[in-house]
Parts: structure tokens; C-alpha cells; sequence
């Protein structure tokens, strides 16, 4: 069961999404208008969400300086994007931002759950959404990704963690197929985060696509 907050500046519409939510088995801590409602409400409350299901047009604040609000300040709550929009520029805009994750809103309610269960469980959801967005937008590397990559001066450890966070696999088997221990792989992870300034494993398939480096093939091997 996930503890989730819904901001949506839409009544009548968030009102049934918490019904569903409830349907699935989570809880619905509380609900907010807009991103300015959102920020009131989780600076008073004692228990923060796991799940933060996230509108982009809303009035006051929207969902994306929600979501860098949200990364910045509370840095342990996921974001879910829940939104009609469906294309690269939303979607991606959300992803660097800090969003885990993206649904459109006329999904299926099994779509939802399988979303909430991904991010509880691995901390990203990447949906045929996503992935379609991102390898159509980033289908050719940039001229200059070359001089980007060496430009953050990232080490061949990094590059190799890289490769791993584009795959399916969750934190810790990368590390096993790694041949590291978990905790070695988060420091990977969190050096990537502070040189590159992106704020989610999403955010890091994203920059390996555009860079030009491959997904790593997930089989056990030692570096």
C-alpha cells in the first residue's frame, strides 16, 4: 500500500481519481488544487506521501516547478505526472524536473496500479510512453555529445553504472551484475546526480540516449 497525495485543480475529476486510488489498495493522505496548495499542505502534515500523482496544467503553481519544488525540498517523495498531455515536450520537461514517472489520464486503472508498483519497487516507471518519447526525440545523438560527455569528465565506473540505469534492473541488481556492493552503486548514482543536475534515474536514461551510450547487456560480470 502507497501512501499518495493527488494535486489536480480539477474537482470533480481528482475526486474520482481518489476513489480509484482507494480501489487499488493505496491511501490517500490528502489532496491539493494546485502546486502552491500542495507545498501548504505537506509542510503541516507529519506523514510525507510515497507517491505524489501529479497534474501539469494547474493555475498559482504548475506541475513543473512542482516537481523541481518537490525534488529540491523533498527529495524522498516520487512524483507521478498524470496528465492529458501527450507530448515529447511535456513529457520530457516533467522527466528533468524531477517526475518519475508518466500517465496519461485516460489510461487504464491497471495502467495506474502498474505505474505505483514501479515506483515503489524500483523507484521509475518507464512506460511505452516514455520510452517512445525519448528514443524519437533522442533517436540521433547531439553533434557536440561527445564534448558534452567529456565535458562533465564522468570515470569509466560511472559510464558503465550508466549504461546499467538505462535497463529495466532495479539499484541492486545492477550491483550484482556489477560485481559491486549496493551501496557503491548508490554513490555512482548520486555522483551522476550532482555532475550532471538531473535528479532521477529517468533523468539519466534520458542523458545516456542523447550522449550516444548504450544500454548495457544485464549479465553478471566484474569490473
Amino acid at each position: 500500500m502507497a501512501n499518495i497525495v493527488l494535486v489536480d485543480d480539477h474537482t470533480l475529476l481528482r475526486n474520482g481519481l481518489a476513489g480509484l486510488v482507494l480501489s487499488l489498495g493505496h491511501k490517500v493522505l490528502f489532496e491539493a488544487n494546485n502546486g502552491m496548495d500542495l507545498i501548504q499542505k505537506i509542510n503541516e502534515t507529519l506523514e510525507l506521501p510515497d507517491i505524489v500523482l501529479l497534474d501539469i496544467n494547474m493555475p498559482e503553481m504548475d506541475g513543473y516547478e512542482t516537481a523541481s519544488w518537490l525534488k529540491k525540498n523533498k527529495p524522498l517523495v516520487s512524483i507521478l505526472a498524470l496528465s492529458m498531455y501527450d507530448n515529447e515536450t511535456a513529457i520530457l520537461r516533467m522527466l528533468r524536473n524531477g517526475a518519475s514517472g508518466y500517465i496519461l489520464k485516460d489510461s487504464h486503472p491497471q495502467d495506474l496500479q502498474l505505474a505505483i508498483n514501479a515506483i515503489l519497487n524500483k523507484g521509475f516507471y518507464h512506460s511505452e510512453l516514455i520510452s517512445g518519447k525519448i528514443l524519437h526525440a533522442y533517436a540521433k545523438p547531439d553533434e557536440d555529445a561527445g564534448n558534452m560527455l567529456k565535458a562533465h569528465e564522468l570515470s569509466d565506473k560511472e559510464i558503465h553504472f550508466l549504461q546499467y540505469a538505462c535497463s529495466e534492473l532495479t539499484y541492486r541488481e545492477i550491483a550484482d551484475n556489477m560485481g559491486v556492493s549496493p551501496r557503491t552503486v548508490d554513490g555512482y548514482r548520486d555522483a551522476l546526480f550532482n555532475k550532471l543536475n538531473i535528479k532521477t534515474r529517468v533523468g539519466l536514461a534520458v542523458y545516456a540516449i542523447k550522449t550516444g551510450i548504450n544500454p548495457k547487456i544485464t549479465t553478471k560480470e566484474n569490473i
